[in-house]
């Protein structure tokens, strides 16, 4: 039952005791922990300031990043569309030269077929010249062995030539 039912001198004692200890810890021990609480306290505040800061930081360069990228897009896009542009127009060129040089080949041709042609002409012509030459000559050679025959062919022949 002492347990239970401390003396006066127990009690006292212990009082004066933590008192002491009390008095010893707020003048030693208390402002040295308290500043420790306070420096933890801080270094929390700084540290959730230095992740609010990352964090806007990071949105910041997300939206950079984001802006960066439709640039970027739209510029590759600009620039295909100019190598599409160009590209058209190296096949629209080169089919115009393929074409103006094809209609040329085509023109030269037909003048070498036409050349070709008259040469041919003026060599049949010519051929036939001689046929008619060749024939003409034995035809006078056969009516001008006869004398009345040779009058009567000039007489003609003065007839249908007029001056």
């Amino acid at each position: 039952m002492e347990l239970v039912t401390p003396e006066i001198g127990l009690v006292f004692w212990t009082t004066v005791s933590f008192l002491v200890l009390f008095f010893i810890l707020a003048k030693f021990a208390w402002k040295p922990i308290m500043g420790a609480i306070d420096d933890r306290e801080r270094s929390i505040e700084d540290a959730l300031l230095k992740a609010e800061a990352a964090k806007e930081e990071m949105s910041r360069l997300t939206n950079e990043n984001e802006v960066l990228l439709k640039q970027a897009r739209a510029e590759r896009d600009q620039i295909l569309s100019e190598a599409k542009k160009i590209k058209d127009n190296i096949i629209a060129e080169a089919k115009e030269a393929a074409h103006t040089e094809g209609a040329r080949q085509i023109e030269l041709a037909r003048i070498e077929i036409n050349n070709q042609k008259a040469i041919a002409m003026a060599d049949v012509k010519n051929q036939v010249a001689e046929l008619s030459i060749q024939v003409a000559e034995k035809i006078l050679q056969t009516q001008l062995q006869d004398q009345q025959k040779q009058d009567e062919l000039v007489a003609q022949l003065l007839k249908e030539v007029k001056l």
